[in-house]
């Protein structure tokens, strides 16, 4: 084979790889996007729920619940990921609430133990002010102040300004799009996909 055959079909792969990992993102978001169409009341009260692929009721939710049901549309059940993360590594998960062990009903709707379980699984991007540095499908944590943490996933669709992308996200009102993307200081930054 030639090198120009060679670099061609590298060229070739490297492209329809980054395309798919793109597409991964972009479905994500929109994902996300679908769940702004569902009714759902702020409701962070502890439940026991099912394991894996357990949730609280539909028509109820936090901030971690639209990551948490946007991934599991693509099968990824972060429920079992970070359980099982937590119970072969708790020693590197926050000790904010003075926990002995893993409870596998609400670690994953923590929004410090979805930071901790991207860090270590996903990939660690950039907090900055820059709109561009945020792309669709892309994970953002937010310090709200007082010691309270938000998340939220950044959608396909611009601010009205068209200088950003809004945020899917649910601080009381439901899960919601929003332009609050630059609204809070933000702590983290991630993509991830199993």
């Amino acid at each position: 084979m030639s090198k120009l055959i060679i670099l061609s079909t590298l060229l070739l792969f490297l492209t329809v790889y980054a395309n798919g990992q793109d597409s991964f993102y972009k479905q994500l978001a929109d994902s996300a996007y679908t769940l702004t169409h569902q009714s759902v009341i702020y409701d962070p009260a502890y439940r026991s729920i099912t394991y894996p692929n357990g949730d609280v009721p539909a028509d109820r939710g936090v901030c971690t619940d639209v990551v948490i049901r946007a991934y599991r549309k693509f099968k990824i059940d972060l429920q079992k990921e970070v359980h099982e993360d937590m119970s072969s590594n708790f020693s590197k998960y926050p000790e904010n609430w003075g926990l002995k062990r893993p409870d596998k009903n609400i670690d994953h709707r923590r929004v410090p133990n979805l930071m901790t379980y991207f860090s270590r699984y996903g990939t660690v991007l950039s907090v900055n002010d820059e709109a561009a540095n945020y792309q669709g499908g892309d994970v953002v944590c937010w310090d709200l102040g007082g010691g309270i943490t938000h998340i939220g996933i950044v959608s396909n669709h611009k601010s009205k300004d068209g200088k950003r992308l809004q945020i899917i996200h649910n601080i009381g009102a439901g899960q919601v799009l929003e332009d609050c993307l630059f609204k809070f200081k933000i702590i983290g930054h991630y993509r991830y996909k199993k």
